[in-house]
């Protein structure tokens, strides 16, 4: 099996964020490590995407996707929404393996769900909620001891598995709700591994790619090269081209920084430019932290650094009590109002460059 640079970039820089955290790092020796082809052929039932319950968020259905955070100061307009947006989640799957299924989340998991949706679905998906309708499907994601498996082509194949569910679930929406609209790919962490796939599978020299607002494809180190014919987002206005960004403590550089992120990509998401200029903390409209109560403007600046996003400590009350060098699972928190209003500029780019004759 031939497997790209980039794939195992996309692995690795998953596996660097969860090793830089203590907590995480004591927990490793719950996850079984060693697995062997029998184990990858242990998998959950399949979803029906025609059951709306199978999709974690839906325009029709009242769930987390619908959220803002603050004190009314947002409203999401989705009933109003010429745009799509099909988000993919990250790895929520990381706790206790289930013994008959030790690698894929289970789909019918109640308990997990209810984990994605007010974590991922809420703190990311809503993001889009003034813009896009949000479709999001629920799927057999790879738990995260697969990242630390030594036997990269299983590993490979179990990331390829929990890709065909997305794959199906797109291919759902575009023959039932997609009606010809303008399309935006949302992703973090593994649902980034999944949407790079996705943009290669449907968007790259196919006619879709005229429907391609933007792909917001974050938290994983993707280089200049990973698509042929989509490029990187340098504007805050263009459209049809991608952007991610990997968030770091100021002046960190993770192990084998060069090998990960020597060639990788970052959009400032308080200038949506790949340059390094610094921007501060009076760019920052308003992040929200993870119990999505309050907007909190200059909550971080930003710069582009040696492939990574590089802040300086948030500023909130409680910032003394967190040490993090990546902040990987804030990626979307820290900028959500930049990240909101951006989306908001390249839907009206599109749609104004797109008017029917």
């Amino acid at each position: 099996m031939s497997i790209s640079t980039t794939y195992i970039k996309i692995l690795g820089g998953l596996l660097i964020f969860f090793l830089s955290l203590n907590a995480f790092s004591q927990s490793k020796k719950k996850f079984k490590t060693k697995y062997d082809r029998d184990d990858l052929e242990l998998v959950p039932p399949a979803p029906d995407y025609n059951q709306m319950k199978y999709w974690i968020a839906h325009p029709d259905v009242q769930d987390m996707a619908d959220e803002v955070p603050g004190k009314g100061e947002l409203k999401e307009y989705q009933d109003n929404a010429e745009v799509d947006v099909f988000f993919i989640y990250p790895t929520i799957y990381s706790k206790k393996q289930e013994k008959d299924h030790p690698w894929f989340a289970d789909v019918n998991d109640e308990k997990l769900n209810k984990e994605i949706a007010k974590s991922t679905i809420r703190n990311q998906a809503s993001v889009f909620n003034a813009s896009a309708k949000v479709y999001s499907p629920i799927y057999r994601q790879a738990h995260i001891g697969v990242y630390y498996n030594d036997n990269l082509p299983l590993k490979v194949e179990a990331l390829d598995f929990a890709y065909t569910d997305v794959k199906r679930a797109f291919e759902y929406y575009l023959e039932n709700w997609n009606n010809g609209r303008p399309i935006i790919i949302a992703s973090h962490s593994q649902g980034t591994n999944h949407a790079v796939k996705l943009l290669r599978d449907f968007f790259e020299s196919r006619p879709l790619m005229e429907k391609l607002v933007a792909a917001y494809i974050i938290g994983m180190p993707l280089d200049k090269g990973t698509f042929s014919y989509i490029s990187p987002c340098d504007d805050p206005k263009e459209t049809g081209c991608w952007l991610t960004w990997n968030t770091y403590i100021r002046d960190y550089y993770p192990p084998q920084h060069e090998f990960w992120y020597g060639d990788a990509l970052n959009v400032n998401p308080l200038s949506w430019t790949t340059d390094t200029t610094y921007v501060s903390w009076g760019a920052n409209r308003g992040g929200v932290l993870r119990n999505f109560k309050k907007i909190r403007p200059g909550l971080s600046d930003a710069q582009n650094m040696d492939g990574m996003l590089w802040v300086n400590k948030p500023r909130y009350f409680w910032k003394f009590l967190i040490n993090w060098k990546r902040y990987h699972i804030v990626d979307y928190n820290l900028f959500y109002m930049n990240i909101r209003e951006n989306v908001a500029e390249r839907v009206e780019t599109y749609l104004e460059e797109n008017k029917p004759d």
